[in-house]
């Protein structure tokens, strides 16, 4: 296996962000818009609609035609932020772990286990 940069080897274990949640985006060019987390990589989330960029694609044969095509980027994780399914506001993370129990993600705003 080759050597990776260490911003590719985190581990995946607990982050901040997870598959499904919905997000805002608070810098770029997508500033302000929302959305719901397709996949989380080890430099960013990839969010469906969010943050595309243009890619020209040549003809691969008579079946796949060439053309313009819209691949999403992914979004550093400091440019999002988590809205809270309870209060319905943009958050910051928490984390809480108890003795015995699994690590639990916690809004700043409302204290409401995520």
């Amino acid at each position: 296996m080759p050597h990776l940069p260490k911003k590719f080897c985190k581990t995946l274990t607990m982050l901040k962000f997870q598959k499904n949640d919905q997000i805002k985006i608070t810098a770029g060019k997508d500033k302000g818009k929302a959305g719901k987390i397709d996949a989380v990589l080890g430099n960013g989330v990839i969010v469906g609609g969010l943050n595309l960029a243009t890619r020209h694609q040549k003809s691969a044969g008579e079946g796949k035609p060439g053309g313009r095509i819209q691949i999403p980027k992914p979004i550093g994780f400091g440019k999002i932020a988590l809205i809270c399914p309870k209060c319905s506001k943009p958050t910051r993370i928490s984390f809480l772990s108890e003795k015995g129990a699994a690590k639990v993600r916690i809004c700043r705003k409302c204290k409401a286990k995520i």
